[in-house]
């Protein structure tokens, strides 16, 4: 299956470390023929960190594709049943959006952008990116695994000895995950081995 001509929704919640690995895999998208429309979180929109400023990610993300950018839960709304999107990724998607996803909290045109496609039954792919995965956040992966049409791009412990709670998926695999979620199927394996010593 190609994803030429799909329409992908891409979300970016404020896991900037992350942010490296997750802009290749939107790159990635467009080169193979996605129409790709970027959607972003109010942290994306206002906060500068040590892995740069929101106003460099944000000029990334317009050079990346001719889609504006969603930025506002208005925006993210319509992306439901009047204009579709065939797959909504969620690249990075944090502990308190993976909380709030998997309790029903709509907070941030994200969150909308993937509320709107499960209302139409398209896939959702989540790229897990929090240090509390194997702690009290846990709880929320698991429903949010357990849940229809919600994929996962393959995840493992990042450094399971300096922070042992911490998941993080394999952004580079966001394009297959993507294809296999519109099919329907869950790339496997979910678990794999990330960390290197």
């Amino acid at each position: 299956m190609s994803l030429k001509g799909k329409h992908i929704g891409f979300g970016l919640t404020g896991s900037h470390c992350t942010y490296e690995e997750v802009m290749p895999a939107m790159k990635k998208l467009v080169s193979l023929g996605a129409i790709v429309t970027p959607f972003v979180s109010y942290t994306v929109q206002s906060t500068d960190t040590k892995f740069g400023t929101s106003d460099s990610w944000l000029k990334e993300i317009t050079e990346t594709t001719p889609e504006p950018i969603v930025d506002t839960i208005v925006k993210a709304e319509p992306f439901g049943p009047k204009y579709p999107l065939d797959c909504m990724v969620v690249a990075p998607m944090t502990g308190n959006s993976t909380s709030k996803l998997a309790n029903a909290l709509t907070d941030s045109p994200v969150l909308m952008g993937a509320k709107a496609t499960m209302r139409t039954g398209r896939p959702v792919v989540v790229a897990v990116s929090t240090n509390d995965a194997l702690g009290l956040n846990g709880v929320n992966i698991m429903k949010l695994m357990a849940a229809k049409n919600i994929y996962f791009v393959p995840l493992g412990q990042d450094h399971p000895f300096k922070k042992p709670n911490s998941l993080v998926a394999d952004m580079s695999r966001i394009p297959e995950t993507v294809e296999e979620a519109i099919n329907g199927r869950q790339l496997q394996p979910v678990l794999i081995e990330r960390y290197k010593n």
